[in-house]
């Protein structure tokens, strides 16, 4: 696959190898190569639709063309392989997760879900299996939200939930979506074509480091995602009035950053009150012409919260954005509070999370259930296509950094596990 193409490429002839090498191993190569693929030298990042983006997709169809799929890319920029099923009118089962990263990424965010997929078709290719489904590898490129506010482009579509308005949204340069996917080769009047029909998607199911401590400290490979905690997203500006550093007296001062400082702490003690459903996090911080010998006129600040209640989040939310405005006032600073991203929590599907249990006894694994506070694409999927998530143990929990990092023998596990799976449903 030497380019990215919406037309499909052919799979390849499965090979005879000897002395294969496990697919821990392989998916290991396999995702240190594709942590090479940058925007930035000496770090990962990876952004959607970006040169390094394209780059990926050309090596990622590539595995998936030898793993025996057909290979092409939607309409989000999504790279999609399938396997085909025993009868050309099957139903599909998909497996998939992203390939875009945040900056200054780790290698094991979202790659690790693709290339384990495309490891277990090729096991199958190999030995020349056949499922009452197809199978279909999907590389999503827009899950971590780095380039464009809005996220989740390409699994959206695939839900039919693609809104056309995100389309317009521009990126810090001012390009629109539009205009990134069209010059990267995507015919965005065909978004709406790929939404699958739900009547004809046997499932989702997304492999997935865990991005926390909890498999590490019970000192287990592997965990089975009984749902995802939905989030909210925004923005608090404050005004206040700038002035010198040395001559605006404390008592007479309107500091929007002092002020920003308060809000941040209140929306701390708030989500501290109900910690076991709720965390938040202000993860961007900017002052506007900030100097070392003023007193900061305009501050904003982006705020995330998380619940696997939505109503524990709506109520969260209406008591921070409320504090935010009773501090505000208080200060003689003005406040403006906007959020435009809303994604609700997001259940597993009971049958399939019992395949992954079942699949993972079968392996050998003591089954543990639990939840996932991070998003991720299959959340996509709520109410229209079944899915759940296998998590695989991480070192420190660490995530969304550099030293992110899953053992090759944790990775294996993970691979046995969703191909123990994939067999599972087809017995059944």
């Amino acid at each position: 696959m030497r380019k990215p193409t919406s037309k499909s490429a052919k799979p390849r002839k499965p090979a005879r190898v000897a002395n294969t090498p496990r697919l821990g191993d392989l998916i290991v190569e396999r995702i240190e190569r594709l942590a090479a693929i940058t925007d930035e030298p000496g770090k990962l990042t990876r952004l959607y639709l970006g040169p390094a983006h394209k780059t990926a997709t050309d090596l990622v169809g590539r595995w998936m063309q030898d793993a025996g799929m057909t290979v092409r890319l939607d309409a989000t920029g999504s790279v999609v392989g399938r396997y085909a099923g025993a009868t050309n009118d099957a139903p599909v089962l998909i497996l998939g997760s992203h390939i875009d990263t945040v900056r200054d990424a780790g290698a094991y965010d979202g790659n690790l879900g693709v290339l384990t997929a495309i490891a277990v078709v090729e096991q199958f290719h190999a030995a020349r299996r056949r499922f009452p489904f197809a199978v279909e590898v999907v590389a999503f490129g827009d899950e971590e939200g780095v380039r464009f506010a809005n996220t989740l482009g390409g699994s959206r579509a695939l839900a039919g939930r693609f809104e056309p308005r995100l389309l317009d949204e521009t990126d810090r340069d001012g390009i629109t979506r539009r205009a990134a996917l069209t010059a990267f080769g995507c015919d965005v009047a065909k978004i709406a074509d790929e939404a699958r029909d739900p009547a004809n998607v046997v499932g989702y199911l997304e492999v997935h480091i865990e991005q926390g401590p909890v498999l590490e400290a019970e000192r287990r490979a592997v965990g089975v995602v009984t749902g995802i905690a939905g989030a909210s997203r925004g923005r608090i500006t404050l005004t206040g009035n700038g002035g010198h550093a040395g001559t605006v007296p404390m008592g007479l001062r309107t500091d929007a950053l002092t002020c920003a400082a308060e809000i941040i702490l209140a929306i701390e003690r708030i989500t501290r009150a109900d910690a076991a459903a709720l965390v938040a996090t202000v993860g961007v911080v900017e002052i506007a012409d900030a100097a070392v010998n003023a007193v900061p006129r305009s501050v904003s600040f982006t705020v995330d919260l998380r619940s696997p209640s939505d109503d524990t989040r709506a109520v969260a939310l209406a008591a921070l954005q409320g504090e935010a405005r009773r501090i505000a006032a208080a200060r003689g600073v003005s406040c403006d509070i906007v959020f435009t991203y809303d994604a609700p929590a997001a259940t597993s599907d009971q049958h399939l999370v019992a395949a992954l249990s079942r699949a993972a006894a079968k392996c050998g694994h003591d089954v543990r259930l639990m939840a996932s506070g991070a998003g991720h694409d299959a959340m996509s999927f709520r109410d229209v296509i079944p899915f759940a998530m296998l998590f695989v143990r991480c070192r420190g929990g660490i995530s969304h950094h550099p030293a992110e990092f899953a053992t090759a023998d944790d990775i294996d596990a993970a691979a046995q596990v969703l191909r123990a799976c994939v067999e599972d449903l087809a017995g059944k």
